[in-house]
């Protein structure tokens, strides 16, 4: 083999696979590991790759791409056919939608939430349209007051783009002047049952006494229960349906209940809220919904809500059902998480344990790995299982371009190099960007870090490679420098100079990585890479593990 021109070849390819810019170091690598002659005489060779570079680097990309056409079409990256992900169609949605996503104000959003939002929005984003946030906050015991601003964050965190927002609990009189106008109907009535007993005639398929009642006796004691002269679970208004109905839930269902709990937002100003199948319907129609996206475990629920429609004669809204996908190894669920927070197990709505859209974004995903996983999913009726691998390889083919490379010791050990001259280390930020590089005069007998389970994997009297720096043999006491420009085949491990500061990683499984970071971290905020290790956001001097 002609090593002049093995090293054009190199040179070329190279450069034409980054942008037209050649980078020597790379090309030399690439001469020393394929072509042995090449190793005799190391200086020349990396005289004769400085002049290559230089030359290919001065032309054209034009004429770059002629030689490589002419020449090496070889090297040409065969283009991928993206796999194009689109949701389904949804019908007559050809002069916009109006859409809405319902979350309770219990908690901020979590990685469930996010595909509810996602969904919903790149519809509205194809056809035109709006795109609704309504609050849902009838269930006055079950609200978290700063969860009327974290949700709408965590949707602008996500691209979302809510053009409206409606507050259920701002909506009262509509869904009181509604409950009467069913009663009016005789489709709704008041039952003044205990709540046992009446479930226990629903499964027997047995009409309650109150429900064959005069409107007027209702209407009567619809204004007790709004009058506070009733006691929780003495009233409450019933929705008539078919008491033969195969499910015993849909048969008679609630509608409106009492409750004394003092809702964070409105205080004492209401004691009678509605459930959630009867405000829905009734914000479905006024809020003039198109169509409605949900999952399957809403099956039930929008046969419910059908009953209003039906008793109302209005339009009723597309509805679509997509299949359950479990998150495994999340914790989602608004309970737990506060009964953690108020015990100190969790730091706060962001902690790394958890799912919720903070703690995810603390970690360093990225909000377009959200919606691109969700696309992908697509709107399966079947149920899955949520792959982190997948949203993990997402996140990483987005986030890895900007990722500085830093190393970074974990379980750090303090050991002489014994170098008697100064030696200079050049660390790539990036291997495939022009990032520039780390740079470390490590003056004559210096100390330096190793990983101790490094160490320990390597034979006394074997010889390693230190990254970028020299070549060091394992001896009884520690280390040795050997050479700095070794054309040996050595096993590669990372390292910190004396001057690395401490440095701790925390994890999603809750554990700690306390190790030293390279002292050119010290104010880097961002995700970044530490080699050998995995990606870490780093905000203000903590590391919060991303994944690998």
């Amino acid at each position: 083999m002609n090593i002049t021109e093995e090293i054009r070849k190199q040179a070329i390819k190279n450069a034409y696979l980054h942008d037209g810019k050649a980078d020597a170091k790379s090309v030399i690598s690439k001469i020393m590991a394929e072509v042995p002659e090449a190793r005799k005489n190391p200086k020349n060779i990396m005289d004769e790759v400085k002049n290559y570079v230089n030359i290919i680097n001065s032309m054209k990309k034009e004429e770059l791409i002629e030689i490589v056409n002419n020449e090496f079409p070889e090297f040409k990256v065969k283009e991928k056919k993206e796999e194009k992900h689109e949701l389904p169609e949804l019908p007559n949605a050809e002069h916009g939608v109006v859409m809405r996503m319902a979350p309770s104000p219990s908690g901020p959003l979590h990685i469930g939430h996010s595909r509810m939002a996602i969904l919903n929005d790149e519809y509205v984003k194809r056809y035109g349209g709006d795109l609704i946030l309504r609050i849902e906050d009838t269930n006055p015991g079950n609200i978290d007051i700063d969860a009327y601003d974290m949700i709408p964050e965590d949707l602008e965190w996500l691209g979302v783009n809510v053009t409206k927002t409606v507050i259920q609990t701002s909506r009262m009189d509509l869904y009181y002047k509604e409950a009467k106008k069913l009663i009016e109907l005789g489709y709704m009535y008041i039952a003044e049952i205990d709540q046992k007993k009446f479930h226990e005639l629903k499964l027997k398929s047995i009409a309650l006494p109150d429900r064959s009642m005069d409107p007027e006796i209702h209407l009567e004691r619809f204004d007790k229960m709004l009058n506070g002269e009733y006691r929780e679970g003495e009233a409450v208004a019933v929705v008539k349906t078919d008491l033969n109905h195969p499910n015993p839930s849909v048969r008679d269902w609630i509608a409106l209940r009492i409750s004394y709990k003092r809702h964070p937002l409105t205080g004492d100003k209401y004691c009678v809220y509605p459930m959630m199948n009867f405000s829905v319907a009734i914000d479905d129609h006024y809020l003039g919904l198109t169509h409605v996206i949900r999952g399957m475990d809403h099956l039930v629920n929008t046969e419910k809500q059908r009953y209003i429609f039906n008793y109302n004669g209005w339009r009723v809204p597309y509805y679509y059902h997509y299949g359950i996908i479990k998150i495994p190894g999340s914790v989602l669920k608004t309970s737990i998480i506060k009964n953690g927070i108020k015990s100190g197990k969790y730091t706060g709505w962001d902690d790394i344990r958890l799912g919720t859209i903070r703690a995810l974004k603390k970690r360093g995903y990225r909000p377009e790995t959200f919606r691109r996983y969700w696309i992908s999913s697509g709107m399966r009726e079947t149920g899955a299982t949520f792959s982190w691998e997948i949203f993990d390889s997402i996140n990483r083919q987005i986030i890895d371009k900007e990722a500085m490379r830093f190393f970074f010791v974990n379980k750090p050990v303090l050991l002489d190099l014994h170098n008697d001259i100064i030696i200079e280390s050049h660390a790539r930020y990036h291997p495939d960007m022009d990032l520039g590089y780390r740079k470390y005069k490590i003056i004559e007998n210096s100390k330096i870090y190793l990983n101790e389970d490094d160490l320990n994997s390597i034979n006394v009297g074997d010889e390693f490679r230190l990254k970028d720096l020299c070549v060091v043999k394992r001896t009884e006491n520690g280390i040795r420098y050997v050479d700095e420009n070794s054309e040996k085949k050595l096993k590669i491990i990372h390292w910190c100079p004396e001057n690395s500061f401490d440095f701790t990683v925390e994890k999603p499984d809750g554990s700690n990585d306390s190790g030293k970071l390279e002292p050119l971290a010290l104010d880097y905020n961002g995700i970044s890479q530490f080699e050998r290790y995995g990606y870490v956001n780093i905000i203000n001097g903590k590391g919060y593990f991303l994944h690998r």
